[in-house]
């Protein structure tokens, strides 16, 4: 910012021209440029729901001669490698992402992630081989990987305490949408128009993302004040007056952190950061056991196992348009309800969900003669099952990892939260299918099930809300000194 324009955001000195509409209005801010950059930043999630879906519409075309592009049709063992290397990828990139976040950028290093998403799409676009098609679905994984990290990390930077919850639960909103975006589009067209569909959006995202700015508190970290000034009015809209105030309480926060650079040690040595940790790696790791990324990965098959008449493709399309509807509501909610209710009610969800479906299976493999009569169940415990997983285990554990280490160990604390995220998600993706063939889809279900009662249990015992609370009282409660 130069000094032309640092003087329009300098206090007036007469009484009059504080009874200007116009300064008023600038004094008051307007949470409009924050969201503008969340949701800018979100597109990024946008794709990593293309890659999270993409098996889905993909797999039936890989396995008929008739649509694969390759020169042999996968095995189950590379199909289930085709699925999980996403999450391989994504486990080893949050070790690159998180000091990359610290060295160049929250920003810069977003930008950055766009390029796996290109290199694994092209890849995808020209392959005719199982191997060209697990070396992109790494390579996507790492882009994925990135964008989890590092995205938690701006948008619990640049938001306001009380937008904080509804900006960041956009992220799951997002990622739905990506999921939709391949479920609608993959099973209508040929498999490298589905590809194309793919590389358009890592190529808007960087050229939207490139004019947001940098957060706050990573200027603050590098000793710019100026551009942290800068960056704090554009995102609340006031003057740099009106900004002084949240200026020094990030100031505070982020000096105080960088005077006690932190390490792994420093992670494990402070009661709150041990706090902390248990609570965003529990709600993660109960995350990926609801068994969520095995409905998105093979929501196709699943249908087509359920045997109902509503196409498979056309079930799937159904799921994907709720899983919007559902993570929509988020944002309006959260900051009003707060996020143990909301969890609360997305783990109870899911477990009934979950265990009607398993009823399902049960009777199915019985050969009950009543289950001839309930081809919509698999189709409505599923709808109730991605609505509540997408209102709160979906998005509230990124929002509540974005919000609860300082930044000493941020970095870090993201790092092994999302790498624990992904070693779940790949273990579950890989052996998911012999769980299925050895113990019935009725048990896989189950099992589910009970893990997200257990997944209830954790947030009741050992969650604490941080609804309204600003970054350092939420420390001062973790290290207990509220």
């Amino acid at each position: 910012m130069n000094p032309a324009e640092l003087n329009q955001y300098q206090p007036v000195a007469t009484f009059e021209k504080l009874e200007t509409s116009h300064f008023c209005k600038m004094e008051k801010g307007s949470p409009s440029r924050q969201f503008m950059a969340g949701i800018i930043v979100n597109l990024a999630s946008v794709m990593v729901g293309t890659s999270l879906g993409w098996t889905s519409p993909v797999g039936p075309k890989f396995a008929s001669k008739d649509t694969t592009p390759l020169d042999t049709i996968p095995t189950a063992s590379e199909s289930s490698w085709i699925a999980s290397l996403v999450a391989m990828g994504a486990l080893i990139a949050p070790f690159i992402a998180g000091p990359l976040a610290e060295r160049i950028g929250r920003k810069f290093t977003l930008l950055g992630s766009s390029i796996f998403f290109l290199v694994s799409f092209i890849l995808l676009l020209t392959t005719e081989t199982v191997v060209q098609v697990l070396v992109a679905r790494f390579i996507q994984g790492l882009g994925v990987g990135f964008v989890m990290t590092v995205q938690t990390m701006y948008i619990g930077e640049i938001a306001s305490n009380e937008y904080r919850g509804a900006l960041g639960s956009l992220m799951q909103l997002c990622i739905v949408t990506g999921i939709l975006y391949v479920y609608s589009i993959g099973p209508y067209v040929s498999y490298h128009a589905l590809q194309w569909a793919c590389i358009v959006l890592p190529i808007a995202f960087d050229a939207t993302f490139f004019f947001m700015p940098e957060t706050p508190a990573y200027y603050i970290s590098k000793g710019d004040k100026e551009k942290a000034v800068e960056s704090l009015c554009f995102l609340r809209g006031k003057t740099v007056d009106g900004v002084q105030e949240e200026l020094h309480e990030i100031s505070t926060t982020v000096e105080e952190s960088l005077r006690n650079k932190g390490s792994v040690m420093d992670l494990f040595r402070n009661a709150g950061n041990v706090k902390a940790l248990i609570i965003c790696a529990g709600l993660i790791s109960f995350q990926q056991l609801s068994g969520i990324n095995v409905i998105l990965f093979y929501s196709q098959n699943i249908f087509e196992s359920t045997g109902s008449s509503l196409s498979p493709a056309v079930s799937t399309i159904l799921v994907g348009a709720v899983q919007v509807l559902a993570s929509g509501a988020t944002p309006l909610i959260v900051d009003r309800l707060g996020r143990k209710p909301i969890l609360l009610t997305s783990a109870g969800g899911m477990c009934i969900s979950l265990g009607t479906m398993g009823l399902y299976f049960f009777l199915k493999h019985t050969e009950s003669p009543s289950v001839d009569s309930l081809g919509w169940l698999p189709i409505m415990s599923l709808i109730v099952f991605v609505t509540v997983y997408c209102i709160g285990f979906g998005p509230l554990p990124w929002a509540v990892l974005g919000e609860m280490f300082p930044a000493n160990v941020k970095s870090i604390a993201s790092s092994i939260v999302a790498s624990t995220c992904w070693v779940l998600g790949f273990i579950i993706l890989q052996f998911f299918a012999d769980l299925d063939k050895a113990v019935g889809s009725h048990w896989s279900f189950w099992i589910f099930g009970i893990l997200c009662a257990v997944a209830f249990v954790f947030t009741f015992t050992t969650l604490m809300e941080t609804k309204g609370l600003s970054l350092q009282e939420i420390q001062d409660r973790l290290n207990g000194k509220v």
